[in-house]
């Protein structure tokens, strides 16, 4: 009797738990969604509307400056009447380009000096893993600044500061996935059956850390737009006349002060939505790829 008599109470609490789980599956499923259209409109303004759009990005009109959203501007104009609209779009263009080629590069940088510190062990691990703890004693921003102050403004500096301060992360993963593998059975047959270390590593651990790698590129590919925005609003990083996020931002402080608003509201939510969207693709990737750890990534 006394065994039984906390059955009925349980009941209603386990069931209360269980009707949570369709709930918690169709709120995930409806961001999985609503990421994937915002993703999917990012690329589909990148890429149509500056064909469709016959006007000049750079093209001055100081008639209209700082005018207001309207038909004509729907983002309104900037302090010197140039389309926001139009300019927005490059902007991201800009951002897009230098988030992925930076996560790319960062990605196989990353993947190579973990993969040799995990398959190689001994001596080769201690050194490599002492130089990732080297890099990211350093603030990112700080050595960003550093690297980017040794070139020339352009993107492609930009892209090189923001790779050589975004591996370290890829690099423990693939090293952590790598150390794990060398237990499993079938690299002990390998070895066993004469492969070298670097066969070993090329046909079984590299292709087996492979998606872990490509998840942590599109993980990267947001915090580095973020990183290129933050050197351009500096005025380190692209040169004032080329539109990307980080420098209509800044060239619209001004403006915000005076009380005209879209010049930076804009080219901010250009920057936020896509970010977001794109955090929210790579977590449900995440989630996919290992169910143990569920992504908190929220639009």
């Amino acid at each position: 009797m006394t065994c039984d008599a906390p059955a009925p109470a349980g009941a209603p609490a386990e069931s209360a738990w269980r009707s949570h789980g369709p709930r918690r599956r169709s709120t995930r499923a409806l961001r999985v969604r609503t990421s994937a259209v915002l993703v999917a409109a990012t690329v589909l303004a990148v890429l149509l509307v500056p064909p469709l759009v016959q006007l000049d990005q750079q093209a001055v009109d100081l008639a209209a400056k700082l005018e207001p959203p309207s038909w004509a501007h729907p983002f309104g104009t900037d302090d010197v009447g140039r389309d926001l609209l139009l300019r927005c779009v490059y902007g991201l263009r800009v951002s897009l380009l230098v988030g992925v080629a930076a996560a790319l590069a960062a990605t196989v940088v990353g993947t190579a000096v973990g993969a040799a510190a995990g398959a190689l062990g001994g001596w080769a691990d201690r050194a490599l893993m002492r130089v990732v703890d080297t890099f990211s004693s350093v603030p990112h921003l700080l050595l960003g600044i550093f690297l980017v102050a040794m070139f020339r403004p352009g993107v492609w500096p930009v892209v090189i500061s923001v790779a050589l301060t975004h591996w370290l992360s890829t690099a423990r993963i693939v090293r952590a996935e790598v150390l794990s593998l060398r237990s499993r059975p079938y690299v002990d047959a390998a070895v066993s059956g004469g492969a070298s270390r670097w066969r070993v590593a090329v046909r079984h651990l590299l292709p087996a850390v492979l998606p872990q790698a490509a998840l942590a590129a599109v993980l990267m590919v947001p915090h580095a737009m973020w990183h290129e925005s933050a050197l351009s609003f500096l005025g380190l990083g692209l040169p004032t006349h080329t539109a990307s996020l980080g420098t209509l931002v800044q060239s619209a402080r001004g403006s915000l002060l005076a009380g005209q608003w879209w010049p930076t509201l804009f080219p901010g939510l250009f920057l936020i939505v896509p970010t977001l969207a794109l955090a929210g693709l790579a977590g449900a990737w995440r989630e996919r790829i290992n169910p143990r750890h569920r992504s908190e990534l929220m639009l």
